[in-house]
């Protein structure tokens, strides 16, 4: 007998989702994505999106922001770790992400939105609020604009301590 699979393979997983995000800061504004599919289509959230079986975090977080807003990017260091678990009528996981977010900085690139984005903006703090924006996101957006200073060099390697 012939079972239909449902065609987002994201959906009802049998195991949680690892996703990464970035938090890119530009001159006192975030990079901000507007999601283009469902789930939560036409919501704004970091760039990022799933890690590949086989890919690094590092290299899956630098593919996702370039394909989502065109901008080459550098991972300086992971951020943040949580998990978004949504769920559907019944109670049900419908959907189980956990999500990494690390600070990054642009290395190159031009930004424009690319696949499952349909915009990308920069926008400043006060300007986050006017934005329906990805549960848990705005509280980690928040707490990275007070720490991210902290970020805004790479450590430096032993021959750089020299």
């Amino acid at each position: 007998m012939f079972v239909d699979k449902p065609t987002d393979d994201r959906r009802y997983p049998k195991r949680p989702i690892v996703g990464v995000g970035a938090l890119i800061f530009d001159r006192g504004r975030i990079l901000m994505a507007q999601r283009g599919k469902e789930p939560l289509k036409g919501w704004w959230s970091l760039p990022g999106g799933a890690l590949e079986v086989g890919e690094s975090l590092d290299f899956a977080v630098r593919r996702e922001v370039r394909e989502e807003t065109g901008l080459e990017i550098e991972p300086l260091g992971v951020f943040e770790i949580f998990e978004r678990i949504m769920r559907d009528q019944a109670g049900a996981a419908e959907y189980h992400y956990v999500l990494i977010d690390y600070i990054c900085r642009v290395t190159g690139g031009t930004l424009c939105a690319g696949d499952d984005v349909c915009r990308v903006e920069w926008v400043k703090p006060g300007g986050l609020k006017e934005l329906q924006i990805t549960e848990g996101t705005l509280g980690v957006i928040e707490k990275a604009f007070r720490k991210r200073r902290k970020y805004k060099r790479p450590p430096m390697n032993a021959d750089e301590r020299r």
